[in-house]
């Protein structure tokens, strides 16, 4: 979800709140003495059946949402009857009078017409004028609300409409969130592929070689290399705690020391008050790989890999290090803009998926140049809260 899409999508919620306020403050204050100001009530009553409205419609146009909406909007807008349909049919129906059969059909072919046209459509039945006004996501037609009312004149029509716009950014906001969902699914995915193919096949390898000469050790590996596995492939939260990474990556590494032997040195620090911290599942294993497969594995006599974790204030302050072969900042932007896809991979998809949960300035922090090593760090909340919304933490 791109910053620039989710501040529009705030902007147009706010505005579309502050035109509905304005309407339904003129029209409520003509008649409303019960507390403060004719003003002041009117603002509190129209923005209480909105927030009362919003919550139901964060999964999207679902049947219990629509019902529990429709009472709340036609309250606001102080109409006979009030329904919300998808594409395909009425959702809800929330209604101060007998709503018949006549009725019913009518707004029915009035919601079609209307999703036909993605245009506002009024239409005369018994007794009753319909309004029907589009839901759109983006420039697709998804749905309608509905409103009778016994006199539909031109300030109705347009409150309809608002209302109808305003239920479209709610709308689009839970699309966007199921978007993210799938995304942030799609690069653990990535994560999860990567690792596999070349991991496996190496440790796979490297425990073949002590069966014979040392099957002890070659057993103990079998272990590591499960434990690690399934660790790698469960399928549970998106979080873990820092301490679960931590003795993943502690399996990693023995399975690749199996290979390198003492070319591969590891220093770890971690301060003790951040190990129960949550943070998203791989995040720092694929740095890890990264630090083995492009920093010390074309080096020789190997190096020194360190793993650091201390506290700042609520935030924990992660940090993998490496003294290999480093790489050119130039291709490292090639590689987090997604324009570069043979290797590091992993760096990419661990970017994404912070600043997708922590907002767009809360990625990795890279340091690196040819010949000096790499310095990665990343800053997560010691208390897991996620921002949904991509502004940053």
């Amino acid at each position: 979800m791109s910053p620039a899409l989710q501040v529009t999508l705030i902007a147009v919620t706010v505005v579309l709140g502050i035109t509905i306020v304005g309407y339904f403050g003129f029209k409520i204050s003509r008649s409303t003495r019960e507390m403060g100001t004719d003003a002041e009530e009117a603002t509190y009553k129209t923005l209480h059946h909105m927030s009362v409205a919003v919550p139901h419609l964060e999964r999207g146009l679902t049947e219990e949402g629509a019902a529990k909406s429709a009472k709340a909007l036609r309250r606001l807008l102080n109409c006979q009857v009030l329904l919300i349909s998808d594409t395909s049919r009425i959702l809800a129906t929330d209604a101060g009078i007998d709503f018949t059969a006549q009725l019913e059909e009518d707004a029915s072919k009035a919601s079609a017409s209307t999703l036909a046209t993605g245009k506002t459509q009024v239409k005369h039945s018994v007794g009753m004028d319909i309004v029907a006004a589009p839901i759109t996501v983006g420039d697709q037609g998804v749905g309608t609300v509905v409103a009778l009312s016994v006199r539909a004149g031109a300030s109705f029509v347009r409150a309809v409409s608002e209302v109808a716009v305003f239920v479209s950014a709610q709308v689009s906001t839970a699309q966007l969130d199921e978007s993210r969902a799938m995304l942030l699914e799609a690069q653990m995915r990535a994560l999860r592929a990567q690792i596999s193919p070349h991991f496996i096949y190496n440790s796979l390898n490297a425990i073949a070689s002590f069966i014979n000469t040392d099957p002890a050790r070659a057993r103990e590996l079998v272990i590591e290399f499960a434990d690690f596995t399934r660790y790698s492939f469960r399928r549970r939260d998106e979080f873990t705690t820092l301490a679960e990474e931590l003795e993943a990556i502690d399996r990693y590494l023995l399975l690749e020391k199996a290979r390198f032997g003492e070319r591969i040195k590891v220093s770890l620090q971690i301060a003790p008050e951040v190990l129960p911290t949550q943070i998203p599942f791989l995040a720092l294993q694929p740095l890890v790989e990264n630090a083995v497969r492009h920093g010390l594995e074309a080096r020789p006599d190997g190096g020194v890999i360190s793993i650091t974790a201390t506290e700042d204030g609520l935030h924990a302050v992660i940090s993998v290090e490496d003294d290999g072969m480093g790489m050119d900042p130039e291709q490292l932007a090639s590689v987090l803009a997604g324009t570069t896809t043979t290797m590091h991979v992993g760096l990419r998809n661990v970017d994404l998926r912070l600043r997708q949960l922590y907002g767009n300035s809360n990625g990795l922090v890279i340091e690196t140049a040819p010949g000096a090593g790499t310095l990665i760090t990343l800053r997560v909340p010691k208390f897991r809260a996620p921002d949904t919304s991509g502004s940053d933490v």
